[in-house]
């Protein structure tokens, strides 16, 4: 999928886990997961307001754009 989630890097930037950052949001850790690790097919402006609001970030530095081909590329460097 060519959107990319980097809810661990803003994690990793205010040194919070997920456990805390789930806890503080309103969502379960396995939700957050499914999340964090690109699964989810979709997310609620609700609960992207509230990881915004926690992070103290814009939707922006959560979610990014990469051109399939550089998904793909990506991939296959794994």
């Amino acid at each position: 999928m060519p959107i990319v989630v980097d809810i661990d890097v803003m994690l990793a930037k205010r040194k919070m886990s997920v456990g805390e950052l789930a806890d503080r949001v309103g969502i379960t850790p396995a939700n957050l997961a499914v999340l964090k690790n690109g699964r989810a097919k979709a997310v609620r402006f609700t609960t992207l307001a509230a990881l915004c609001e926690v992070l103290e970030c814009q939707p922006g530095d959560l979610l990014r754009w990469e051109a399939k081909d550089a998904v793909q590329a990506g991939d296959a460097a794994l």
